[in-house]
């Protein structure tokens, strides 16, 4: 078996091959598909190719699946010998990638499957149009902050009355145009973002997944599709400690020799815009009856609403694992609520409304005040039952233990 080790830069990897314990090195070959492809034709089935996560990797590594025995994608930010070596060249890092894996000291990226690569995109795609339409939004803010303009009196400056409201104000001629312009932008990416939104809906949408962490307070349509790209088989995950740590909510941690272990801010290693989804559903979680909006207020009591939203996202991510491993529905769920949100998916997905006169869906439960008011109830006795579980519970302090000093102390006459 040979480790061919590629170290892949925009439009070249320089390549290196490890057999039988020589190492020697493999010249360059261009990463045009055509190119890449005549260099894969002459690898041997028992090849092992290795290469570090860039923005190419995933392209590169489908050309290379079917002429290798396995690909590898590399950690890059836990290669710490490319990282951090004083000597840095293409032909010693692609070396250094051969020789890690070849000892078993190699950190590895899981690749998506070819579902979960597509969704992966779109996601991204949707949190673009996202921060592309924020920012216009404050840009718009700012212009009526910086002429003196009070608040809108509608609840959305850039819904129908507000945009009327926004036309009446007294602003200057250049200022109107860009208003205007930025208006017009708002609304393009309103129609970018609403296909991209059917794309992952109807991708999702026969996904058992999905509707299992529909059930989970706080989980709405795009954050359980943002979760589903981001983890892909939660068989990857041995415990939810591991998914936690992948989401970047463990905090650090610095402990050396004798001293106490000290517990810092969050890692934020991982998929941001997963972490970013499970913040906004804590927030979401907190507004809602039952036992997670218990364990966000008992946390804000004693550290403040934004750690509180973090351990509330934190509790989110492991209540995902056991929803997903187990393959079963939150305990907690709110049936009309989770038939209303899986109702909602099908129309971004452009499944047609049921005719006039059909019988009424499962979704429709949700509409009547009696259904709700009865599993707002439920919510409410498990939030109580946590809050009496919790009641006299006090976090236990470790002890203070004596250590014994290395040399005996020195007597003063």
């Amino acid at each position: 078996m040979r480790v061919i080790g590629l170290d892949v830069s925009r439009s070249v990897a320089e390549i290196a091959y490890l057999e039988n314990g020589l190492l020697r090195a493999g010249g360059r070959v261009g990463l045009r598909r055509d190119e890449l492809e005549r260099f894969a034709a002459k690898l041997k089935p028992d090849d092992h190719a290795i290469l570090e996560a860039t923005g190419n990797t995933i392209a590169i590594a489908n050309v290379l699946t079917g002429h290798v025995g396995r690909v590898i994608v590399a950690n890059p930010l836990q290669v710490r010998l490319i990282a951090e070596a004083r000597v840095k060249t293409d032909k010693i890092d692609d070396a250094i990638l051969a020789q890690l894996y070849a000892s078993g000291f190699l950190p590895e990226v899981w690749i998506p499957d070819e579902a979960t690569q597509p969704m992966r995109r779109q996601v991204s795609r949707r949190a673009q149009i996202v921060r592309q339409r924020t920012r216009l939004k404050n840009e718009i803010h700012a212009v009526l902050a910086a002429h003196l303009i009070e608040r809108c009196p509608a609840t959305d400056l850039f819904g129908k009355k507000g945009r009327t409201w926004l036309s009446l104000q007294p602003l200057p001629m250049d200022e109107r145009i860009g208003v205007d312009q930025r208006l017009h932008e708002l609304d393009r990416l309103a129609e970018n973002l609403q296909q991209v939104e059917r794309i992952l809906a109807q991708s999702a949408i026969q996904d058992d997944r999905l509707r299992k962490l529909l059930t989970i307070t706080g989980i709405n349509t795009t954050v359980a599709i943002g979760l589903i790209s981001a983890i892909g088989d939660i068989a990857r995950f041995r415990s939810p400690e591991k998914l936690v740590s992948y989401f970047g909510l463990n905090p650090s941690v610095y402990q050396s020799g004798l001293q106490p272990a000290k517990h810092g801010r969050i890692s934020k290693r991982g998929r941001s815009y997963a972490r970013a989804m499970l913040v906004e559903a804590a927030w979401a979680a907190a507004q809602s009856a039952g036992p997670v909006r218990a364990f966000f207020l008992r946390v804000r009591d004693r550290r403040g609403q934004q750690i509180a939203a973090v351990a509330t996202a934190r509790k989110l991510a492991i209540i995902v694992w056991h929803v997903l491993t187990r393959n079963e529905s939150f305990a907690w769920d709110r049936p009309a609520l989770t038939a209303r949100k899986t109702r909602k998916l099908e129309l971004q997905a452009g499944v047609p409304p049921a005719r006039r006169g059909s019988r009424k869906g499962s979704a429709a439960a949700y509409n009547l005040k009696s259904v709700r008011d009865l599993e707002r109830a439920a919510g409410e006795q498990a939030e109580q039952a946590y809050q009496r579980l919790f009641s006299r519970w006090k976090q236990a302090r470790p002890q203070a233990t004596a250590v014994r000093a290395p040399w005996p102390p020195i007597r003063t006459p």
